[in-house]
């Protein structure tokens, strides 16, 4: 079993995550690309409807509401309202962190 390394650029893309699948699960790439698109399909529609998802170990996506607030427009310095929003965190769970360090 080979485990597959980041691309040229340091960083591992989904192709190369679904290999890692592939091989560590002994699927063929086909087969791991599409578990990990249900995968990804599946916390993608979890968090949109405003739920978190947990992961034991490696982390939580949750869901936080940004307020409105007050920027201003670079271009001419004039004062804008930021309207409020929703955005997408990630919180490493102990076992990712003690794995990066």
């Amino acid at each position: 079993m080979s485990h597959s390394l980041p691309n040229q650029e340091g960083f591992m893309r989904k192709p190369e995550l679904a290999a890692a699948i592939a091989d560590r699960a002994d699927l063929s790439k086909d087969k791991a690309s599409q578990v990990l698109n249900v995968i990804l399909d599946e916390i993608t529609g979890t968090v949109s409807k405003g739920q978190d998802v947990s992961l034991i170990g490696f982390g939580a996506f949750t869901v936080r509401e940004r307020a409105a607030r007050t920027g201003k427009n670079p271009q001419t310095g004039k004062p804008l309202t930021i309207p409020a929003s929703k955005t997408v965190a990630f919180k490493p769970g102990k076992a990712l962190k003690d794995a990066v360090k």
